[in-house]
């Protein structure tokens, strides 16, 4: 049974960011699976008005991080500040303890404070100096980073990308979606417009609905057998490991949710894929430029279905 909530929130993303949406229901798709969204994309395309419309309709808190060459880890975590009143250090917490973080062109910091969200990522905790602090819940990371051709790029790690449950891009709208923008009301108004469609507490819930979708033993043959070929095939450096797998599950559970059913179809996970690996499979050519799509869809061919 289809969500009103979830249709809501689908239809308020899309009245602002227009002739997108499939890019939305990944982006919408990877939070209800409690993962991290990295968007690469040209700069003007919506990256950072998709991040704060997902913040606004959601309910949640939201902080922006514009990462630069110069940042230091303690710009993101926070620091410790001596109080002369008190005698004592007390701790400042960064603007990374908040629900929805954008890392604004991510890739633009030194590898230095882009490692400071790992462990935010991951255990959903940031330790500083001896002590460990949780973050709230939900949390959610969005990065932008720009293309890597760019000047100023600093190539975001493998251990780094493989914290992104999902990789997408905008692109450019179609022509009739650039000339209702043109003609339209200012983007940045109408998302300060937005009132919020669910509460956090109402989010859990839909993440754990999400959880709960059903995923037969033959479904997770299949998501098994995409794995396993990636990894005996001579085209990447590395298959796809098993956080990729479970990546790759989790995904489709959420994208049947959006669907509107308790159980997850093979075509779910053929329209999450190219999400899942756009960040994950390096060709050993490097010079071959292929995009997820086609390689989801060799992948697709290669796989037979269950």
């Amino acid at each position: 049974m289809r969500s009103p909530e979830l249709d809501a929130i689908l239809a308020d993303i899309n009245r602002i960011i227009l002739g997108k949406d499939r890019p939305i229901r990944l982006a919408l798709a990877c939070l209800l699976a409690r993962g991290h969204l990295l968007i690469e994309d040209l700069p003007g395309v919506g990256k950072t008005t998709l991040a704060h419309v997902l913040a606004r309709v959601l309910g949640l808190e939201f902080q922006r991080i514009q990462f630069t060459s110069d940042m230091l880890p303690a710009d993101i975590i926070g620091v410790s500040i001596f109080d002369r009143d008190t005698g004592a250090f007390h701790f400042h917490p960064g603007p990374v303890f908040t629900q929805v973080v954008l890392a604004d062109e991510i890739n633009r910091a030194t590898p230095k404070a882009q490692s400071a969200l790992l462990e935010a990522m991951e255990e959903r905790q940031v330790t500083a100096e001896g002590k460990t602090r949780p973050l709230p819940e939900p949390f959610f990371v969005i990065a932008t980073q720009n293309p890597t051709y760019q000047i100023g790029t600093f190539p975001l790690p493998e251990s780094q990308l493989d914290r992104f449950l999902l990789k997408i891009e905008l692109g450019y709208p179609d022509p009739a979606a650039e000339r209702e923008l043109l003609a339209g009301a200012d983007r940045r108004q109408m998302v300060a417009d937005l009132l919020p469609r669910i509460n956090p507490q109402q989010l859990l819930a839909l993440q754990q609905m999400a959880r709960a979708v059903h995923a037969a033993p033959a479904l997770i043959d299949y998501v098994q057998a995409i794995a396993v070929h990636t990894r005996a095939s001579p085209q990447w450096h590395s298959g796809l490991s098993p956080r990729a797998a479970l990546a790759l599950l989790a995904v489709a559970r959420a994208w049947a949710l959006l669907d509107g059913r308790d159980h997850v179809l093979p075509e779910d996970v053929q329209a999450v894929l190219p999400g899942v690996i756009a960040h994950r499979l390096r060709p050993v050519d490097e010079g071959t430029k292929v995009g997820a799509g086609d390689t989801a869809n060799r992948l697709i061919e290669a796989v037979p279905l269950p």
